[in-house]
C-alpha cells in the first residue's frame, strides 16, 4: 500500500502462505501468540485476533518504528488473515503519515482493502490513535 508520502507498506495475511519476493527488511507481525521465524527483522505486537493491542503504546511504538524504516526498507504488517488487525495497523501507520485520523479507515479501504478494519473498536482505536482515548 502506498501511503501519502510515498512509502509503501504491505500487509498481509499468514494464512495466504509466506511472504513473496521481494522479501522485506523487517517485518509487524500482529498475532495473539508469537509468530512463527522469519529470515529478517520482525518485531511482535500480541494483538488477539478481534481485538486490540494488549499493550497500546508498544504498538504505537512499533507503528513509528515501522514508518521510520519504509523510508529505507520493505516493511510488511502481518496478521492471520490481513484484514482486521493488518488493515487497522495499516490506518495507523496512514495517520503517522499525515491522514486525518477520521479519515485513514476509508482511506486504507480505498488503498488495501475494501474489507480492512474489522470491527467498530478497531476504528475506534484508529480514531483515537494520538489522543490515547
Amino acid at each position: 500500500m502506498e501511503l501519502p508520502s510515498g512509502r509503501l507498506v504491505r500487509g498481509r495475511g499468514l494464512r495466504h502462505g509466506p511472504a513473496a519476493a521481494p522479501f522485506p527488511t523487517y517485518g509487524v507481525y500482529l498475532l495473539g501468540k508469537e509468530p512463527p521465524d522469519v529470515p529478517w527483522e520482525a518485531h511482535w505486537v500480541q494483538w488477539p485476533d478481534f481485538r486490540l493491542p494488549v499493550d497500546r503504546p508498544q504498538a504505537l511504538a512499533a507503528f513509528r518504528e515501522a514508518l521510520e524504516r519504509t523510508a529505507t526498507g520493505r516493511v510488511e504488517m502481518v496478521c492471520s488473515g490481513g484484514r482486521g488487525r493488518t488493515g487497522t495497523a495499516l490506518a495507523c501507520l496512514a495517520v503517522l503519515d499525515g491522514v486525518p485520523a477520521d479519515q485513514a479507515v476509508d482511506y486504507v479501504r480505498q488503498h488495501y482493502d475494501k474489507h480492512a478494519v474489522e470491527t467498530p473498536w478497531q476504528k475506534r482505536y484508529v480514531q483515537n490513535l494520538l489522543t490515547g482515548a
